[in-house]
């Protein structure tokens, strides 16, 4: 029989850690409606507006009517279909990749390539901010792990120098961190891969499409044509749509495909979304304005939001976390602000450490001025609550 769940369910609630979906009654977009009201929204990683753009719908619905609403199997078994080739085709091009691989999310791509490369008697080294997915993909590694000291190379560089006794040695990290919207030094990274003969792999999920001149993301931002091992992003954020990609060598594809359980064991990806994704491609590719305004965006945010006295932690990215504190606060002034009509999500633990509790902050560039403006007033009239 089951435990007395709703004693855990009680002290959740004491500590302001029970949590609870809103209810969203439209599409996703600067705006949105939650029973009836009308929000800004200002917590979605929808960042380019194109969830709801008619150029990925129309491409969806082409795909729908030509292959269906789902694959019904794996890719190894009936489910390999031609608009997932062309779409993994096209994303390695546009990242500038030998091959890519499918996975149904973000966090099944990072689940399924960590174990695959590295098990019993390796050893990763992860930043101590990385994303859920990959802690839980160390676990189930099964490598021994080295947490370092958040982007901080000279601990990473000690921890090198010192655990050298193994069979394969992989860094792992973040490109673009999810909850403090700060950048993992990548250059210094591929160096110390480089000198320690090391696999490094980046999650670049909340990158690709913002950083770089063409929206290639983390490495195109730092100029780095190779040294990168594996790449790691997704559909969910800047593009719009669903699934998580790995992108590298055509070998590591290859044995991705032979031996990543996570890509082995579950049905593929929907082909209307493939084909969504692809249109994202084409339109972030083809045009700069979505990287132009929201840059425009963030500048004119973080900047107000300094001149008010918030604490962003040195973000200057489309994430920006506004610093609170204690969690129970940082959910009273979430709700104040969505009295307001701001639909700006409180963050606590364990998704970010003990005392780090916040407003986590995104931007989209199609935010209009007027929208900004409401964001900016009502962060102003909350303010008193912790500044």
């Amino acid at each position: 029989m089951l435990p007395d769940l709703e004693q855990e369910l009680q002290e959740l609630r004491s500590r302001d850690l029970y949590r609870a979906p809103l209810e969203i009654e439209s599409a996703q977009g600067p705006r949105v409606v939650i029973n009836g009201k009308e929000c800004v929204l200002f917590c979605s990683n929808n960042y380019f507006g194109l969830a709801n753009h008619p150029a990925l719908k129309d491409r969806a619905r082409a795909a729908l009517d030509t292959f269906g609403c789902g694959t019904a199997a794996s890719r190894l078994i009936s489910g390999n279909m031609s608009i997932h080739e062309e779409l993994e085709s096209r994303l390695a091009r546009f990242l500038g990749t030998e091959s890519a691989l499918s996975y149904p999310t973000g966090y099944m791509a990072n689940l399924g390539v960590v174990p695959t490369l590295v098990g019993p008697g390796d050893i990763i080294f992860s930043d101590r901010l990385n994303h859920r997915s990959i802690i839980d993909a160390c676990r189930l590694s099964r490598a021994k792990t080295v947490v370092y000291n958040h982007c901080d190379t000279d601990h990473l560089a000690e921890r090198l120098s010192v655990e050298t006794d193994y069979r394969r040695r992989m860094i792992v990290t973040d490109g673009l961190f999810s909850m403090d919207g700060d950048l993992a030094p990548v250059p210094e990274l591929v160096k110390l891969s480089r000198d320690h003969h090391t696999i490094l792999m980046i999650d670049d999920a909340h990158g690709t499409g913002v950083l770089g001149p063409r929206g290639r993301g983390i490495h195109e931002h730092f100029g780095i044509a190779e040294g990168i091992d594996v790449l790691m992003t997704a559909g969910s954020k800047a593009l719009g749509t669903f699934g998580g990609f790995i992108a590298g060598a055509r070998a590591l594809i290859d044995l991705l495909i032979n031996r990543s359980p996570s890509f082995i064991y579950t049905t593929a990806l929907a082909p209307d979304t493939c084909a969504a994704t692809i249109a994202a491609l084409d339109l972030i590719e083809a045009d700069p304005t979505f990287r132009e305004k929201l840059r425009a965006n963030v500048e004119t945010v973080t900047g107000e939001l300094t001149g008010l006295g918030f604490d962003i932690m040195n973000s200057r990215s489309q994430i920006i976390p506004v610093l609170v504190g204690d969690a129970g606060r940082t959910m009273d002034i979430s709700r104040r602000l969505f009295d307001k009509g701001i639909f700006l999500s409180g963050i606590r633990p364990p998704t970010v450490p003990q005392g780090e509790s916040r407003l986590r902050l995104t931007l989209m560039s199609n935010h209009s001025e007027e929208d900004i403006s409401r964001l900016l007033e009502a962060m102003s009239d909350v303010r008193d609550t912790w500044v």
